[in-house]
């Protein structure tokens, strides 16, 4: 470097000169210093390099840094324009290399933008530390909400300015500044503790492969999912053999069909001690840490525990009410569930295994009692769900409710050759938004499905701008000789993401903080689980279930199976699941630092409500994605909490006509469009008439009085 400064020198140039010159190289070529010159503004992903991150994220802090200077420098008394407006409007281009990043973070990483990741997180935390304890930025906020009743405010422009002006009570503007300082080094522990928890999932789950040499070992297994191992093991370098992953669409199907006990424990084994293993992707640790550090962090900020702190801005408002809710439907799952294992313990014993059930048992037996019972296998169903046919299973419900068309766009930037884009418009053709779809597993992507943006709707000079959104899934992918053919539990969860792609999508709000999913957590889920009551229905299950090579509909009597055995086995998922919202709410009732593994304090939460040992939570501690790296932290139960939400707004449907024009219009208008720009209940009553009851949710479970 000392050479070609003194060349350069020499030459006559100043450093400041050779600086300035690349600092304007740097901004040139990287895309994010630059509009987005792509069809409807999507990322420049064919042009974005792993090298562009962090210069961009330290341009975007600096830009927003000035914006947060003017804001507070400003001479003018504070005004919802000049300060409320002009900080929602602050931080675009750190917005933009976010979404971006992090996106990619989650849906094709690698070793470089994972260490990006951890090398960025104190910095990012600081900053928005440095906005939220800001004293001036502050007290021009607070004097803006002082007037709030004078100020004749919209309701969507006073719904922004009170989510400002908590958000910085919440983020602690009133604390002191000693305590200002320790919340500092709490974000920014806390920040990294987040990314390497699930760096550490996604490590251990790379790195388990279950290898089959001998045919013999794949009896019970479909042929499909051979041959999905057979094309695995081939593109990991082991031609002629059978490799299963911890993949879901790998570990879940080998589980519940393969006849040999010993290899179910032993994939079985190696799912559930995920990141418990004691090596360098061990966290045990980091999941206690991160419940003290939230305990201490929601302490200082003057609240009992992180669930209040928490639950504070959510449906639910309190701890108490979450525990009671989780309490009153234990109780009739727990009872259920014990039902259906013994019925497994007795199909066990007329097969001479003696002993207790155990959880690598389950779902196999289950698989089994559910074809005797109702003559139902899964195998016969995935031939009808092709990829193609769910999507326009999916599409056309779309176009049913709101009217929607979707249109595939070839020529557009992807992170990744397997994701599709798509148009999405009105009938008569307005644009609504642009679509990302990317569903199958590989290296590069974390577990689960979810969905996400890439540019959220807004609303600039009246005109909307529409939304740039995506989903991602990690289903059954296609085979040499087959497409990608999958289970009913993957339809379902297509289905449930895009019911979140669609409040993102149908998004018709001013401000881009208020619109799509940003909701409180137990309200978010209604959009994406309402929709898949429509994958289940028998009327619409006749418009897209078709079989991929014959074309033909699925027919009556397979339908009729299905909803024979529709509340079969929701004794076991309703307490698996139940079991996760207990330990994520056990971690967050927490009042100070919590002591020992968090193996021991999963086992004594178990304990405390009587789970029964052929069921594990559907989430361990130590692989509890949701809780302690994606946002679901003392909001997991948010799920089911929803679910009596749904189910009650389906059978306001089922009441009238599954495609009741009048009441898709009033979901649309009423929650799909508001975002989070009134009080969810405010918004479900303002569709439903009333506030929702839990009957309907009992019933589609089979834990009512009638199933028992």
């Amino acid at each position: 470097m000392k050479n070609k400064i003194l060349a350069v020198l020499l030459m006559g140039i100043s450093t400041t000169q050779m600086e300035a010159q690349e600092l304007k190289t740097t901004f040139s070529s990287n895309p994010f210093f630059n509009s987005y010159n792509t069809p409807f503004q999507v990322p420049p992903f064919h042009l974005i390099k792993n090298e562009h991150f962090k210069p961009a994220f330290k341009e975007g802090i600096k830009k927003q840094d000035a914006e947060i200077k003017a804001i507070v420098n400003n001479k003018s008394v504070p005004t919802f324009e000049n300060t409320i407006l002009a900080l929602e409007n602050s931080g675009e281009l750190l917005s933009n290399v976010s979404t971006v990043f992090y996106n990619l973070n989650s849906a094709n990483t690698n070793d470089e933008i994972q260490k990006i990741a951890t090398e960025i997180a104190p910095s990012i935390s600081a900053h928005r530390d440095n906005i939220n304890l800001n004293d001036k930025l502050f007290t021009r906020v607070k004097t803006v909400w002082e007037q709030k009743d004078k100020l004749k405010l919209n309701p969507e422009q006073h719904k922004l300015l009170e989510k400002t002006y908590k958000g910085f009570v919440r983020s602690g503007a009133n604390l002191n500044e000693k305590d200002k300082q320790r919340l500092r080094e709490l974000n920014s522990e806390m920040a990294v503790l987040t990314l390497k928890f699930g760096q550490n999932i996604l490590a251990e789950t790379n790195n388990y492969e279950l290898v089959i040499n001998d045919k013999e070992d794949l009896v019970g297994l479909p042929d499909d999912l051979i041959a999905a191992a057979a094309e695995t093991a081939k593109a990991k370098g082991k031609p002629g053999k059978w490799v299963f992953t911890l993949s879901n669409s790998s570990v879940m199907p080998f589980l519940q069909y393969s006849s040999n006990r010993k290899l179910r424990e032993q994939i079985w084994t190696a799912y559930k001690n995920r990141c418990n293993n004691g090596n360098e992707f061990d966290n045990n640790s980091n999941a206690i840490r991160l419940a003290s550090l939230r305990a201490e962090k929601a302490k200082l900020l003057g609240y009992t525990t992180h669930a209040h702190y928490v639950l504070e801005e959510s449906m639910a408002k309190t701890p108490e009410k979450v525990m009671a809710f989780l309490d009153e439907l234990w109780e009739p799952a727990l009872a259920k569930a014990k039902k259906e294992e013994t019925e497994i313990k007795e199909m066990m014993m007329a097969e001479g295994i003696k002993g207790e059930v155990q959880p690598y048992d389950w779902r196999y037996y289950s698989e089994k009692i559910r074809k005797q019972k109702f003559d139902l296998d899964e195998n016969e169903l995935k031939p009808y769900f092709s990829l193609n046919a769910v999507t326009q299973g999916v599409f056309m419900v779309c176009e049913k409710l709101y009217g929607l068309q979707f249109k595939e766009l070839k020529d557009i930037p992807t992170y990744h050759n397997e994701a599709t884009v798509w148009e999405v418009t009105e009938k008569n053709g307005d644009r609504i938004g642009i679509l990302y779809m990317d569903f199958y597993p590989r290296d590069s992507k974390r577990g689960g499905a979810w969905m996400t943006s890439y540019r959220p709707q807004s609303t600039d000079n009246g005109k909307r701008i529409p939304p740039v959104i995506s989903i991602v899934c990690n289903f059954s992918k296609p085979t040499e000789n087959t497409p990608a053919l999958f289970t009913f539990d993957e339809v379902t969860t297509y289905f449930h993401e895009f019911g979140h792609a669609l409040h993102g999508l149908l998004s018709n709000v001013t401000y881009k903080s208020l619109a799509g999913t940003n909701v409180p957590r137990d309200f978010v889920e209604l959009p994406s689980q309402v929709m898949e009551n429509w994958a289940a229905d028998p009327e619409v299950l006749k418009m897209y279930a078709k079989h991929y090579k014959t074309g033909h509909v699925i027919p009556d009597t397979l339908i009729q199976k299905l909803e024979n055995a529709g509340t079969y086995g929701q004794g076991f998922a309703t307490v698996e699941y139940l079991a996760s919202a207990f330990l994520d709410m056990d971690f967050h009732i927490s009042e100070g630092t919590i002591s020992g593994t968090a193996n021991d304090f999963e086992l004594n939460s178990m304990k405390n409500i009587g789970l029964i040992n052929s069921i594990i939570p559907r989430h361990r501690a130590t692989y509890f994605s949701h809780v302690f790296s994606g946002g679901y932290s003392a909001g997991y139960y948010s799920y089911i909490w929803s679910g009596v939400l749904d189910t009650d707004a389906f059978d306001q449907f089922k009441k009238t006509s599954l495609f009741d024009a009048e009441k898709a219009n009033s979901f649309r208008k009423n929650i799909l469009e508001r975002g989070g720009t009134e009080e969810p209940m405010d918004l479900y009553k303002k569709f439903r008439g009333a506030e929702p009851s839990i009957e309907p949710l009992l019933k589609k479970r089979g834990l009512d009085k009638k199933s028992k």
